[in-house]
């Protein structure tokens, strides 16, 4: 993996980051609350589901409250990361990259959020198949040293990640005809 655009202007995309939902909520509340609860409640998953991809949060209504507990607690208590994000896939609508979004705002911002965007960003053509755990620690471990030697903030990057795809990554029918 590596970056498509120089570190120096980590800044300059995450400036531009325009993502159409705010996450001010995920940013503060949410992290103090999971914390201190040590796992989420169902409400606080549908807010983050609905963030991450709302044509998908649907998909996560079905699980009930007990089971969102047992499950974030389970991940947020162990020190094994790929039981620490891959139990979180038991959860009904998540996937990979909600799993993510999960851990960075309930468990450790260090934690990058996974999307095809920022995957693409690091030279990774990867589809959601094909998400599994070394892609996600390779994701992790890459993201964090790129952050600290361009000393910012790991949401920082994502942004920038994110962004820098959304202006310069070819719509999907292209990239698969280059192939």
């Amino acid at each position: 993996m590596k970056l498509r655009f120089s570190a120096a202007e980590i800044p300059h995309w995450a400036g531009k980051y325009a993502y159409p939902r705010p996450d001010h909520y995920l940013n503060g509340e949410l992290r103090a609350a999971a914390l201190q609860q040590q796992y989420i409640t169902r409400d606080q998953l549908l807010k983050i589901c609905r963030w991450k991809a709302p044509r998908a949060a649907p998909k996560a209504e079905p699980n009930n409250e007990t089971y969102v507990r047992d499950v974030t607690a389970i991940s947020f208590s162990t020190q094994n990361e790929r039981l620490r994000i891959e139990v979180l896939t038991l959860l009904d609508g998540v996937k990979w990259p909600t799993a993510s979004t999960i851990l960075h705002f309930a468990v450790n911002a260090d934690y990058p959020i996974l999307d095809d965007r920022a995957l693409w960003s690091l030279g990774i053509e990867a589809r959601p198949d094909e998400y599994e755990f070394d892609l996600w620690n390779k994701y992790v471990q890459i993201c964090r040293a790129i952050a600290a030697e361009a000393r910012v903030p790991v949401r920082t990057l994502d942004k920038a990640l994110w962004q820098y795809a959304k202006i310069h990554q070819p719509p999907r029918g292209a990239a698969s005809k280059l192939r």
